[in-house]
């Protein structure tokens, strides 16, 4: 689902996703009722939604590397023992050094992933925000923090390589060296998701996390 999202993003051509297991947010439909959501399709019953993307660049490296992600571009130590050193600046002003695991860069679409995981908010799909989510950070005070849509983050790399890594929607992009930049911005290109009608954001948590509550 993410790679064909990658692949159409710019695009009109819709995409309806199907759960073939997990948690699935992204997913409109399950496997076993497939046939039933392509005859509500067929009779119109759906609505489209645009979604944002990340755009990032990485500085300092020729030709610059340049990676597109639905959910988040995350920045993460390999396999070593050892925090990485990183480096956040937000709109030009700085922001803080980060001791860590690793940053998560995330969309409002994908605050429901890896961000959620590592403690971060969840984001309404059609909100203008980036979201940045620390993984293990060695200060407690480093929180996950939420920025305007049209924020331009850069997060320098501070530890040699090859400790640190590149992902974007969980597929790695490579190994990152000390001095080198990524600048990540929100996307000029969308993704045009296509969801049955009557399916919306609230019911979608309470289906898939659980969620109980009372009619006030």
């Amino acid at each position: 689902m993410l790679r064909a999202a990658r692949e159409t993003a710019g695009s009109r051509t819709p995409l309806l996703g199907v759960n073939l297991g997990g948690l699935g947010f992204l997913t409109a439909v399950p496997a076993a009722h497939i046939e039933a959501a392509l005859a509500r399709v067929w009779r119109g019953e759906f609505t489209f939604e645009s979604r944002a993307l990340l755009e990032g660049t990485l500085a300092g490296r020729r030709p610059p590397l340049r990676a597109l992600a639905l959910n988040d571009l995350v920045i993460s130590r390999t396999g070593t023992a050892r925090l990485i050193d990183l480096d956040v600046t937000v709109d030009g002003e700085p922001l803080a050094r980060y001791r860590c695991d690793g940053l998560i860069l995330s969309t409002p679409t994908g605050s429901t992933a890896y961000s959620l995981a590592a403690g971060g908010a969840l984001v309404h799909p059609l909100a203008d925000v980036l979201a940045l989510t620390p993984i293990c950070p060695h200060t407690l005070s480093n929180r996950p923090l939420i920025f305007p849509g049209r924020a331009r983050i850069e997060i320098g790399v501070g530890t040699p390589a090859p400790a640190t890594v590149l992902s974007a929607d969980g597929e790695g992009r490579g190994e990152l060296d000390r001095g080198q930049v990524l600048r990540v911005r929100r996307s000029d290109r969308t993704v045009r998701l296509m969801h049955l009608a009557g399916s919306s954001f609230a019911g979608a948590l309470r289906r898939k996390l659980h969620w109980r509550g009372t009619a006030l």
